[in-house]
């Protein structure tokens, strides 16, 4: 293949880039057309193999060319072109800018994504699942080494030549049946293994098989014997994901537990149901639980109490590389490129020695290094915080080696690794990387230099994000009275550590200290900074909220009126924090029932959102949800309900059926019913609204006793006591429970 260079006169083979069970993949030229492209060639069929066994490689890998070229969807590989060149089958694919999710582990030294990556791959993969299962095809080989994410955040599945069309079962079984063993141990079903009929619930699988290893550094079954792999796939319950990576979200933790149930019917049955929840924990308070999966019921033991045996295509089959089929450890020509099938994953951070450095570090390096640190900072303020976090550990990793890891310039480094965990997610790790800096800084700096209060005030930050806020508080009490002593009280710095501190005080239900705290910090803001500073407003919003905790709506209201024309005046009118302030005024004309005025302002609000974000964004619905709200208020119930069934129907459709927006849409339309006598609709709509909160959040939770209390009232309205008495007294046993389980 490599002498002619080019295939079908057109192709020309430029350097071989990855290599996997079926075949080489090659970065290629399409003379044609003038692009690069990716080609996958079908490995030369050695001698040993019988002539039946080459017959069904090659009928795997054509039908790995049609199957691909029917897809088309934004998370899957595009395939341009498929045939035969002089006995030789290729498959011309997108050339893909990005990195496997294996290569992504590897290049980090195995250590876990980011929780805002791992939500993205889940999403992103969980929609392109969807579409295929939608098309009749099923994976069948879903693992890191197949998913890719592109440098613009894409991320799309590769690789499918073992996928089964729905409709063509039993010729992929003759093509799959011959003893060579279809799927990768670390990620395969229990049917999968059992030698089962499959469908899409096995796909589902092997994501959770996926995502549990991006989230915890390892798949759930880690394991060196691909015997014991097997088995822990259909015996064994898997430890949950949060136990190994405490920061990770509850609803991303049920995710993919429920993804791996033992047994189909118990994992949920489409893609579609995963997007819906995703979407849904993006917004949900983070109180909010999942769907919750029984513990998997142990396979019975076979005769005299053995195991029941495995398929015997199970017999002989080794792991790889976390198997990902990536023995070969050489890195590709070009490492920047990254292509379908299973790639040869590039050498790890670190994994080449590198020369001895010199004793002293010559000045060019240090100004390279200052460089690229600059490069970090400016990857953050762009948002892009990920990459920012692989350049300031490459920095922090340099500068310790050629200055010390106690240098204050490895220790800007390291600040600068941890507030990029922070900001994605990981706080449980930015808080240990926060506690070694500090400790450093400490001992280096002295406990009040400035750069050491700051380490700690961050870590004060983020433990109030894992939701320690009486942790939090003590750090930021004592960082604030080293600032007062070392700053004075009116330097910028000690005014963020008291806004902070106000804000952690109100998370502790100590609102009037809260409400003083942020009061005398928005004054001295003004006074210092200036009345109209993005800081000063961020300080003043607080205080209207902390008047609205407090129940003094008037104070609140004028509170946000003055933030909001201020920040229309210093941020401009469009700005979302302009947008917010306006937003919580209406809440508050409404808490005071001026509902006319509140009308009116939803309505522009409205106009501005739709203006901006488009009619389907979540904010627009949320400002068209107080409108509704506001038209009930004002008794023009049939609008009213016509606003919410709209907004319900637009929430169901983008946040999914489930979603709690969807489901306070859902209740207002109720409310709306209820108001004009249509009651037995009415019982309709709220019976949704609280079976979908007990399945979501349980049957005790206060949303969901609420729900119920409104379908007793309806009972009532219906004329039927009886039901309604008992109802609330299950409400009121369930009440009790919730208290005395708090207590």
């Amino acid at each position: 293949m490599a002498e002619s260079r080019v295939i079908q006169g057109r192709y020309r083979l430029l350097d071989r880039i990855g290599r996997g069970g079926m075949g080489e993949v090659w970065r290629a030229r399409d003379e044609s057309l003038g692009r690069q492209v990716a080609v996958k060639c079908l490995k030369p069929i050695a001698a040993h193999h019988d002539p039946a066994s080459a017959r069904v490689l090659r009928e795997r890998f054509r039908r790995e060319g049609r199957v691909a070229a029917a897809l088309q969807h934004r998370g899957v590989t595009v395939v341009h072109d498929f045939g035969d060149s002089d006995g030789v089958l290729f498959l011309v694919m997108e050339l893909l800018d990005g990195s496997n999710l294996c290569q992504l582990l590897d290049d980090n030294e195995r250590r876990p994504l980011p929780v805002a990556d791992i939500v993205e791959v889940a999403d992103q993969v969980a929609a392109a699942l969807a579409y295929t299962h939608r098309q009749g095809v099923v994976h069948r080989d879903l693992k890191p080494a197949n998913i890719v994410r592109l440098a613009d955040g894409t991320v799309k599945i590769c690789d499918f030549g073992i996928a089964r069309l729905g409709h063509d079962i039993g010729f992929t079984s003759r093509l799959t049946g011959t003893g060579i063993a279809m799927g990768t141990p670390h990620y395969m079903s229990p049917e999968q293994i059992g030698g089962e009929e499959v469908d899409q619930r096995s796909d589902l699988y092997s994501l959770g098989c996926v995502l549990y290893e991006i989230a915890t550094g390892a798949p759930p079954f880690d394991l060196d014997d691909p015997w014991a792999i097997l088995v822990g796939h259909r015996d064994t319950p898997p430890r949950p994901p949060c136990e190994l990576r405490p920061d990770l979200p509850d609803h991303l933790d049920r995710i993919i537990l429920d993804l791996l149930a033992k047994r189909p019917d118990q994992r949920p049955q489409d893609a579609r149901e995963i997007v819906r929840r995703i979407a849904a924990g993006r917004t949900a308070p983070a109180y909010v639980p999942t769907l919750v999966t029984p513990r998997p019921e142990l396979r019975p033991s076979g005769p005299a109490g053995r195991e029941p045996r495995l398929p015997s295509w199970t017999q002989g089959m080794t792991t790889g590389h976390k198997a990902t089929g990536a023995a070969l450890r050489v890195p590709p020509p070009d490492a920047g490129a990254a292509l379908t099938g299973e790639w040869i994953p590039r050498p790890a951070l670190g994994a080449v020695p590198a020369p001895p450095a010199p004793d002293t570090p010559s000045p060019q390096a240090l100004t390279a290094l200052a460089g690229r640190h600059g490069a970090g900072l400016s990857l953050g303020r762009l948002g892009r915080w990920a990459e920012a976090g692989e350049v300031h550990r490459a920095v922090a990793a340099e500068r310790a080696h050629l200055l010390g890891a106690d240098h204050p310039e490895t220790l800007a480094s390291r600040y600068e690794v941890a507030f990029t965990l922070s900001r994605t997610g990981r706080a449980a790790d930015a808080l240990r990387e926060y506690q070694q800096v500090a400790a450093a800084r400490t001992r280096v700096l002295g406990a009040d230099h400035a750069d050491t209060l700051a380490t700690r005030q961050e870590m004060a930050y983020v433990l109030g994000r894992l939701g320690r806020h009486f942790d939090a508080h003590q750090v930021y009490a004592s960082v604030l009275a080293a600032r007062v002593r070392t700053a004075g009280p009116d330097h910028p710095d000690t005014l963020r550590c008291r806004h902070n501190l106000a804000f952690n005080l109100s998370r502790l239900g100590r609102l009037e200290e809260s409400y003083r705290m942020a009061s005398e910090v928005a004054v001295a803001r003004a006074r210092v900074l200036g009345p109209a500073h993005p800081d000063t407003l961020v300080t003043r919003y607080e205080v209207a909220y902390a008047l609205g905790q407090l129940g003094r709506w008037p104070d609140a209201l004028q509170t946000y009126r003055e933030v909001a024309a201020a920040r229309a005046q210093a941020l401009g009118a469009d700005h979302p924090d302009t947008l917010a302030a306006r937003y919580e005024t209406g809440i508050s004309l409404g808490r005071l029932g001026r509902s006319a005025e509140a009308l009116q302002l939803y309505r522009d609000l409205v106009d501005d959102r739709t203006r901006i974000h488009g009619p389907a964004h979540p904010e627009t619905l949320r400002a068209r949800h107080g409108l509704g709200v506001n038209l009930g208020r004002l008794g023009r119930w049939e609008e009213a309900l016509a606003e919410s069934r709209d907004v319900c129907a637009i929430r169901e459709r983008v946040l999914g059926a489930d979603h709690p927006d969807t489901l306070v849409s859902r209740r207002e339309v109720a409310v709306g019913l209820g108001w004009l006598g249509r009651w037995t609709d009415a019982l309709t709509e709220y019976r949704r609204v609280a079976a979908a909160r007990e399945h979501l959040l349980g049957a005790d939770h206060p949303d969901t006793l609420a729900a119920r209390n409104d379908e007793a009232h309806c009972l009532e309205r219906l004329g039927r006591g009886q039901e309604a008495v008992e109802l609330y007294r299950r409400v009121a046993v369930l009440q009790q429970h919730r208290v005395a389980g708090g207590a």
